[in-house]
């Protein structure tokens, strides 16, 4: 008890000292974060203004209806990162069959990617979009790497990042610049894709947060900019953006896991930063692991963040940006 009680004694000072340097609150007057459910709620979360929350869980699209009411929306996928692109059609990371899907309007399934030069992705996690309708996706490997297929021309793995174009031709746009993409988002401007680097389960593994520029035609240019390193604890996971542009990332681990994080104190949450990078706020999640976060509600004011299966959600002071329905 003593210890949990100088865990919020510590997380309280952190929130004011991080507080008084913006310009602008994170959060909404007051705001702590509730737990909504208990399961169901691994990964992926998604907002639809008429569906209410999807999220990725014991192996389905999982729906949270507006008043709470839950049920699996699609059975078996296997997915893990969900995103509704800008008519409002599902965007769908199949890590379990290893593809890219999207689902449309009218219900008809379609495989936007399953392979690459011949071989198949490794585990596809997670998703952006630009301004253009280009579609970004990361390939990670989590677990075992047996039957890993991805491999550049010497033969080494890759768990990088792919573009996909509107006439459905892929592309992959980060090889080895980052050792295993896992969270995405480009920003409004087309300008900026931050990438998550999350080698969780080898020594010394990257725990970092990268921006790449991002030139016209969808390829990384010149210039990276590490954000943050997480060091010791776990490193970031999902992401999303504000309509200030500033970074709301899912990150760290609130017990050890040695010999790979071996952090001395709690560190799960949303970690907030501004456009330049700058650490804003954090939003303490007390559960282990703070996988990813996504806005939602009729002023989009709501931020939902998915945590070793469970679901919370925590109010915010400006709305997130999403995709659909557009901003009025």
């Amino acid at each position: 008890m003593k210890v949990k009680f100088l865990w919020i004694i510590g997380l309280t000072c952190l929130w004011c000292s991080l507080g008084s340097a913006q310009d602008s609150p994170v959060r909404a007057t007051g705001a702590k974060p509730e737990l909504l459910q208990e399961t169901g709620a691994g990964e992926g979360p998604a907002w639809h203004p008429e569906l209410g929350l999807l999220t990725s869980g014991d192996g389905h699209i999982n729906r949270r209806e507006r008043d709470g009411m839950r049920s699996i929306y699609r059975r078996d996928v296997g997915s893990n990162g969900l995103l509704f692109d800008r008519r409002g059609r599902l965007v769908i990371c199949e890590a379990a069959q290893r593809r890219v899907t999207r689902l449309e309007t009218d219900g008809r399934l379609t495989v936007l990617a399953d392979r690459y030069d011949g071989k198949r992705f490794n585990q596809p996690n997670d998703l952006a979009i630009d301004s253009k309708g280009r579609l970004y996706f990361s390939d990670p490997q989590y677990g075992d790497r047996a039957g890993m297929e991805m491999r550049d021309d010497l033969g080494r793995t890759v768990e990088g990042v792919y573009r996909i174009d509107p006439d459905g031709k892929v592309t992959r746009i980060i090889t080895h610049e980052v050792e295993r993409a896992n969270g995405l988002v480009v920003t409004d401007d087309d300008h900026f894709l931050y990438v998550a680097d999350n080698n969780n389960n080898t020594l010394g593994g990257a725990h970092k947060l990268w921006r790449f520029s991002l030139r016209d035609d969808g390829t990384i240019g010149p210039d990276r900019t590490l954000v943050h390193d997480w060091g010791k604890t776990r490193g970031p996971d999902g992401m999303k953006l504000d309509t200030e542009g500033r970074l709301f990332v899912a990150a760290g681990l609130n017990t050890t896991n040695p010999p790979f994080e071996t952090q001395d104190k709690p560190t799960a949450g949303i970690y907030v930063f501004s456009p330049k990078g700058r650490l804003l706020d954090f939003l303490p999640i007390p559960r282990d692991e703070c996988t990813n976060c996504a806005f939602g509600g009729d002023d989009r004011k709501t931020l939902f963040v998915t945590a070793g299966g469970t679901l919370w959600s925590i109010r915010v002071a400006t709305p997130g940006r999403l995709l659909w329905p557009p901003s009025k």
